[in-house]
C-alpha cells in the first residue's frame, strides 16, 4: 500500500492516464509500455525514494492486471442502445 504522499500523486496521475489511453483503444501491451517509461523516467529524476518507486511499480502492475479498472468506452453503450 503506498503511503507516501507523493508517490500517491504519481500512482494517481499515472492510473488516470492509463485510463485514458485505454480509452483511446491502446492495447495493453502499450499501456504496460507507458507505465514502464513512467516509472524509468522516475528512477532517473531521483524524486522518489528507490523504495518508493518500487511500490508504485508493484501497485501499477496490479492496477493493469484488474480488468475491472477499464470500463468499456461510453460510445459502446450508445451502440448498444441505439441498436434496441
Amino acid at each position: 500500500m503506498l503511503q507516501d504522499p507523493k508517490t500517491i500523486r504519481y500512482y494517481q496521475r499515472l492510473s488516470d492516464t492509463l485510463v485514458e489511453l485505454w480509452r483511446r483503444r491502446y492495447g495493453s501491451e502499450e499501456l504496460r509500455l507507458f507505465a514502464d517509461g513512467f516509472v524509468t523516467a522516475l528512477r532517473y529524476s531521483e524524486n522518489l525514494d528507490p523504495l518508493e518507486i518500487n511500490r508504485l511499480e508493484q501497485e501499477v502492475a496490479n492496477f493493469l492486471s484488474r480488468p475491472d479498472n477499464f470500463e468499456p468506452p461510453d460510445f459502446m453503450y450508445q451502440r448498444e442502445k441505439e441498436s434496441f
